[in-house]
């Protein structure tokens, strides 16, 4: 498409503006968009994670500015760090600045709960951990033990009964 200006060079800029509900588009080439001032639109516009994480925070650092930088015990790393830099220190870095970047997540991530997806190498391992045979706890024991001596008597096999008695005498010493 030729520049709607000069008819002349091949457009590389694309203008749409509404004004009052009325949309006008242009077509320009580099030459006319700089004549009509379009060539700087994007001078002071950047795509990097501290400038944004600076503006999801806001003015932050400025309101702390007259306050003792509190700073993470782990990790060192203080708030107004985290804010310049986009970059969190650590994970100890999330409680103690709890109240400061909880807003933040909130707006960026829709809320502040994880709900997202899991490693395939966790659900693996879960999984083989629910087919991995369980070892009967001390409880499921004592459980066991108390049934069969209560069929025992119900057979009137009064010796293993007893027996069965003995076992869960020596079980709950344990304790």
């Amino acid at each position: 498409m030729l520049c709607q200006n000069c008819s002349k060079e091949q457009a590389t800029t694309h203008i749409k503006r509404v004004v009052n509900g009325e949309a006008t588009e242009q077509h320009l080439c580099a030459a006319c968009a700089k004549k009509l001032g379009f060539d700087s639109f994007f001078d002071d516009f950047s795509l990097s994670i501290p400038n944004i994480f600076a503006g999801f925070f806001g003015d932050a650092p400025l309101a702390l500015a007259g306050r003792q930088s509190e700073r993470c015990a782990t990790c060192g790393s203080s708030f107004e760090e985290i804010v310049r830099t986009g970059m969190v220190g650590c994970a100890d870095c999330y409680e103690t600045f709890y109240d400061r970047l909880l807003p933040s997540i909130q707006r960026i991530h829709g809320r502040a709960k994880h709900a997202g997806k899991r490693p395939p190498q966790m659900i693996a391992a879960d999984a083989a951990a629910e087919q991995a045979p369980q070892k009967p706890t001390k409880e499921d024991k004592l459980a066991d033990l108390q049934k069969q001596m209560q069929q025992a008597i119900e057979s009137q096999n009064f010796e293993q009964a007893a027996v069965l008695r003995d076992a869960i005498k020596a079980l709950k010493e344990e304790e």
